[in-house]
This record gives structure tokens, sequence and C-alpha cells, in this order.
């Protein structure tokens, strides 16, 4: 399969612990006390790097793993000359530190790693993932119908696609960010296609509507769909020429840029509040 490096989509934050070696502050991010049964994935390409059953509580304010999958990290000096780093073996994305000697568990090794190196899902079992962004109207209803295929690991809504850094929900709904409200999805290849998912968020929304999506209209409402690489733009062209012989397409074709994520209020949001999307409805589209 095909590799994907996510570099591009990456806020400056991730990217600079990934590529440039960085370190969140202790205590500050998602994972310290994370203990959900799953996998953790390298934020930087999406390979699994860590199964939950190995994660432990070492209060030293980062996620702590006393094993890593099987060829799954590289150890090598740190430029410090005194540390061990550890990086993804396939994207040599920084992680973060190997200790041994503490005497935490009987494996007696901790992998000291960055939240922000590292993406969740609820599976114990994934080896590898890919990733789609897309836009299509109120990030809500998109989040809501793409959450529900068969395949699809994890979801979370943002913001893509303009210049402001750090933006907010209401930043973004005043219409001056250049932003569309998107969301980022994170897929079994094995269970799912890109093809597939585009083909199914295509037939959640109007990908005819110029103006946004159902009653919601403005810039960051509008349908977009943002690739990261030459394979996800030829499949997307693709399904968008055949949408093209009977309906005026609107839907916009981008590379990726930073994805910034929405605020936990807005994540999952119609699984928390037990409502239904009122502008997204699936209509079949396609005959296959």
């Amino acid at each position: 399969m095909e590799m994907m490096i996510k570099d591009d989509s990456l806020p400056p934050d991730v990217l600079n612990i990934i590529r440039q070696q960085a370190t969140e502050r202790p205590h500050t991010e998602q994972y310290e006390n994370n203990f959900h049964p799953g996998t953790y994935l390298c934020r930087g390409c999406g390979i699994a790097l860590f199964r939950s059953h190995a994660k432990f509580n070492a209060d030293c304010g980062w996620p702590s793993f006393d094993e890593a999958l099987e060829n799954a990290v590289i150890e090598r000096p740190d430029p410090d000359g005194l540390r061990t780093e550890i990086i993804c073996a396939r994207c040599t994305a920084h992680l973060g530190h190997v200790f041994t000697g503490e005497s935490f568990t009987a494996r007696n090794i901790r992998h000291c790693v960055n939240s922000n190196a590292l993406d969740f899902v609820e599976d114990p079992l994934i080896f590898d993932t890919e990733e789609a962004i897309v836009a299509g109207g109120c990030f809500w209803g998109v989040e809501y119908y793409l959450g529900k295929l068969d395949g699809v690991l994890r979801t979370e809504v943002g913001y893509t696609g303009g210049e402001k850094t750090y933006p907010s929900y209401d930043e973004v709904c005043a219409g001056h960010t250049g932003h569309f409200e998107a969301v980022r999805i994170i897929y079994s290849p094995s269970q799912l296609n890109y093809e597939a998912l585009l083909k199914y968020f295509f037939e959640i929304h109007d990908p005819t509507q110029y103006d946004g999506q159902g009653p919601d209209h403005g810039h960051q409402y509008k349908s977009a769909i943002f690739y990261y690489n030459e394979t996800q733009k030829q499949i997307a062209e693709k399904l968008i020429t055949i949408l093209k012989q009977d309906m005026p397409v609107a839907t916009q074709l981008l590379p990726v840029r930073p994805f910034w994520p929405a605020e936990p209020f807005h994540q999952q949001y119609y699984t928390k509040t037990g409502h239904q999307p009122y502008c997204h409805a699936y209509t079949r589209r396609f005959k296959d």
C-alpha cells in the first residue's frame, strides 16, 4: 500500500514535534490519561505503533507504553547525546524517547510519547490506515453520516482551506477566515477504499449547491474534497466527471492544507446530543 505522508495537513504544533523533534508541554494533551481499548497510530503516516494494552500510567505528563508493535518503532541516539530517541519506522516521525530501568512494569521499559505524534482509534487489531478530508456543509452532519460507514475508524471535525491559524468556530462562521467546515476521516483500507468513501460523501450532501449546504449559506459550508496525493485527486476527478453527466457539480477539488481541530463541543455532536442532521440526508447518485 502506498505510504500516506500527512505533513501538509498538520498544524504547526504537531509538525514541529514529528519533524523538528519538539516536545509538547507535560500534562497538556489528550492521550496521557486515555485508557480505552484500541490502537495508537503514527500521526505522520497512519501506521499502527502501540496497542492500548501496553499503555500504563507513569505520571510523567506524556503517554507511556512498555511495548511497541514489532518493527514499528526505531530507537536511535538523541542529538543531546544523553537519551534514546524513538521514531516511526516507516515515516521517521519523531515520537519521543525510550527509557529503561525504571521498574514501572515487568517489561521495565517506557516509551514516552508525545500525544501530538499519535492518533487513537478504537480498533485493537488495525495495522495500517489511510485518511481523507472533505467538506460538505455543517460538519456535524457530514461527520454523523461518514462515521456510520464500515471501515471508518475515527472522524474529527475541524477547519481547513483558509489562512487563519488556530481559528475558532465563531471566526469561521463570521466568514472571514477562508476556512471550510471539514471532517478528517481515518479509515481501514482493507475494509473501505477511497473511492467508496467519496461516493458515499457525494450521496450524503448536495454537491450541486454553490453557496453552502441546505439552509446554511456561506463559504464555510461549501462542498470540497482535499486530496493528499495524486491517487486521491484522480479518484475524485473521476467521480466528479461521472456526476457531471447528470448534474452541475459545485464541489471543489483542493490540495490538503493544515487541518485545525474544532472545539470539543463540536466533536461527535449528534452522538452526544441525540439529535439528527437537519441539512444532510442520503440520496443515491451512483449506479454501482
